[in-house]
């Protein structure tokens, strides 16, 4: 069997786009700092979203059923930080302008690109629930360097346009 530890040691070798996943609704305004975000198909536009069940913010997305994807660019390592950390969401939002499409969830104004997303399924798997999201809107901005995650720190990818 394969211990946590070391499936946590290789998996930090996997390069993943950071993003942070924001909902709205009844339930209120959330988000959070994600790397486990990937698409399903394009017949019907999805993406899978992974969460800790334990988050506090876990159940907010439960009940909206509605999540936007947010793709960081490089200059918002910050904002990935504060996803992460314990701030109140209040503060947490106030580190950005926020805008709104089809679900009402928060949308990064100048996000590489936002994903606008029903939740139609929830699968709970070990400590973490996967959201199959139907993409229902989305919004890119024109950005040409994203940030990602690789062996516990942040990189920059992309080419900066000259000129």
């Amino acid at each position: 069997m394969v211990a946590a530890s070391d499936f946590r040691d290789a998996m930090a070798m996997l390069s993943s786009a950071v993003n942070v996943v924001t909902t709205a609704g009844e339930a209120g305004r959330h988000g959070f700092t994600a790397s486990a975000v990937c698409s399903v198909t394009d017949t019907p536009p999805t993406l899978l979203v992974c969460m800790n069940t334990a988050s506090r913010s876990y159940q907010y997305f439960v009940e909206n059923r509605v999540l936007a994807v947010n793709v960081l660019a490089e200059h918002h390592e910050p904002l990935s930080n504060s996803f992460a950390s314990k701030m109140s969401s209040e503060e947490r939002f106030g580190q950005a302008e926020w805008t709104t499409l089809a679900t009402g969830s928060p949308i990064l104004t100048n996000a590489l690109v936002s994903f606008d997303c029903q939740i139609e399924q929830i699968q709970e798997i070990g400590t973490h629930g996967i959201f199959m999201c139907r993409i229902v809107a989305l919004r890119q901005n024109d950005h040409d360097q994203g940030l990602v995650y690789f062996n516990r720190a942040y990189h920059r990818v992309g080419t900066p346009k000259i000129g």
